[in-house]
């Protein structure tokens, strides 16, 4: 059976996809580091719609006050 190799998401460099890979998906300890250090500094962000826009949301506008 061939071993499947996957790009690391933090570099590209191609890595094995086995159990015996202790930083899968990534290439390395280093990369896996680099990577949650992103996430716990919010450089990765999902994005998100400003509520006031959507139709029944309940905002009425930026001036008024309930």
């Amino acid at each position: 059976m061939a071993v499947r190799t996957v790009r690391c998401p933090q570099c590209g460099n191609g890595t094995p996809w086995v159990p015996e890979n202790l930083w899968r998906p990534f290439c390395s300890a280093r990369c896996k580091q680099i990577d949650l250090g992103c996430w716990a500094s919010d450089s990765y962000r999902i994005p998100v719609q400003d509520e006031k826009n959507e139709p029944g949301s309940g905002a009425t506008g930026a001036g008024s006050r309930a």
